[in-house]
């Protein structure tokens, strides 16, 4: 935590932790809705999707 690389990493770390907070807060992401390794990869590209596709619309 003290090398330059980490806190110049760390500077940026609040963008990041915005997006998955939408994420899992807004789109559902911090828990499964249905049994499965297949369903959850599912549930997790629907919801990345919508949040880009929020983004995509927000700078239009």
């Amino acid at each position: 935590q003290e090398t330059e690389y980490y806190k110049e990493k760390a500077k940026h770390r609040y963008k990041i932790e915005a997006k998955n907070s939408e994420l899992k807060n807004v789109h559902g992401y911090d828990r499964a809705i249905s049994y499965g390794i297949n369903n959850m990869q599912m549930q997790g590209a629907m919801a990345i999707f919508t949040v880009n596709l929020k983004r995509i619309l927000k700078l239009m």
